[in-house]
């Protein structure tokens, strides 16, 4: 199985390292499209905050890999 990250704030995201989620915690959008740019090769997941997704733009948003899936507000 591949890789599995979330991005986002860190109060959001912080937990999901206790299931050995790689977690990329920012509140600033560049960041989250360093972040985004930055993905091991072998992401299958990538687990977004709703900000972190609005960062990223329905674009990026919509390509068939990695998975994506946005957090509920």
């Amino acid at each position: 199985m591949g890789a599995v990250v979330a991005i986002g704030e860190r109060a959001r995201t912080a937990g999901f390292a206790l299931a050995g989620v790689q977690v990329r915690a920012t509140d600033d959008p560049d960041r989250v499209r360093a972040f985004w740019c930055e993905l091991p090769a072998d992401t299958a997941l990538v687990i977004l905050t709703p900000a972190a997704a609005a960062a990223l733009g329905p674009e990026v948003l919509g390509a068939a890999e990695p998975l994506t899936v946005v957090m509920p507000p």
